[in-house]
């Protein structure tokens, strides 16, 4: 499931809320990026379209049925098809070329690597 930007907002709203009424979510977005009432509904409504959010009643409640996981591993996934050919490995290289990590991020990495072997 492909998420825009604006879609993203709203379910980092759900992921940290939890279950959320739409004029809550709303009044949230209002604050942190400036969004009006119909443009968070107009939002709401396209991420129920695609199945991420699922609406109930009363109020307009609304809830993630996709983790922040499932759109983490499926954004990595479309980033590593479309800007690295498919392998993952020159993504990892072109992100430890570009910033420099401390002892313990890379104990860390290895650790995560050895356990997925």
């Amino acid at each position: 499931m492909k998420l825009f930007d604006s879609e993203l907002k709203v379910m980092d709203v759900l992921w940290r809320q939890g279950d959320t009424t739409a004029k809550e979510i709303s009044n949230i977005l209002a604050g942190t990026v400036g969004w009006n009432m119909n443009t968070t509904y107009t939002v709401i409504k396209k991420c129920v379209a695609k199945g991420a959010i699922e609406r109930s009643e009363p109020n307009f409640l609304c809830r993630a049925l996709i983790t922040k996981d499932e759109v983490r591993r499926a954004e990595a996934g479309e980033l590593v098809d479309k800007l690295f050919d498919g392998e993952p490995e020159l993504l990892f290289a072109s992100l430890l070329g570009s910033k420099r990590l401390s002892r313990e991020q890379i104990a860390r990495l290895r650790d995560w690597i050895d356990s997925q072997a």
